[in-house]
């Protein structure tokens, strides 16, 4: 369906207005966030909204890095594809994230690819306006400093997970990531399908399965897209336990 905007052949839809709740989004964002409103309001200027269907490009590995996205709404998958073929999902990003300042600033090629996981709408703005908002304003160079060590922060979290955790305690933490209660029952809906999933959790398919099959008896049940957390709390505790103790546990 296109959505008040003129459909491209790549599932890209261009030339819509931002509206009010896209500002704030993009304003609460850690590329933009600690900008005067002044500042913020002339970077907006130069930016455009852009819309794209479920599973549509919106930049390829190796192509020219003009652009930096904001996602206002909706999940981006970022990938690398490996010589043999192989896709290892790098992250998946939602609203406020930024994507590709660290390689737009610096006219270098994206070191991965992005695909729209679900239908979203993403604040594109381009590297070299940005460039020159930055010689009038110096102070936006360290907006750009915190959005580029959030990533590195975001990075090694996932890094420390994979070598930290087990599959379920993975599992786990993701769940609640996405949870919005801070106690008591939640119920959690699964942004994307579950072999993205899995390999966002650095896992197979079959080993995500497992795993919500271990997280039964810590008061977790999946059905469909949804996951019902019995308590907030007692999935936390799991999830921050030793991994030999919690691998126990899971069994």
């Amino acid at each position: 369906m296109v959505r008040g905007c003129d459909l491209w052949q790549s599932g890209e839809k261009d030339g819509c207005d931002m509206k009010p709740e896209h500002i704030e989004t993009v304003r609460r964002s850690t590329l933009l966030a600690g900008l005067s409103d002044d500042v913020a309001a002339e970077v907006l200027s130069h930016a455009r909204l852009r819309s794209f269907d479920r599973g549509a490009t919106i930049f390829l590995q190796g192509e020219r890095a003009s652009a930096i996205y904001i996602v206002a709404g909706g999940w981006v998958k970022l990938y690398r594809i490996a010589p043999n073929g192989t896709e290892a999902v790098v992250g998946v990003f939602t609203k406020g994230r930024s994507i590709g300042e660290a390689v737009a600033f610096r006219s270098d090629v994206y070191p991965v690819a992005a695909e729209a996981v679900t239908d979203c709408e993403l604040i594109r703005i381009e590297a070299d306006k940005f460039l020159r908002l930055i010689q009038d304003n110096p102070g936006i160079a360290v907006s750009i400093l915190s959005a580029t060590f959030a990533h590195l922060h975001g990075l090694v979290e996932q890094i420390e997970q994979l070598k930290a955790q087990t599959g379920a305690q993975r599992v786990a933490e993701f769940l609640l990531e996405l949870s919005e209660c801070e106690a008591g029952a939640c119920m959690v809906t699964l942004p994307y399908d579950k072999v993205l999933i899995a390999g966002r959790l650095g896992m197979k398919p079959e080993s995500l399965s497992r795993a919500f099959a271990k997280l039964r008896k810590f008061g977790v049940s999946v059905h469909q897209n949804h996951a019902k957390i019995e308590d907030v709390a007692t999935l936390r505790d799991y999830a921050e336990e030793d991994p030999a103790l919690a691998w126990n546990k899971g069994q």
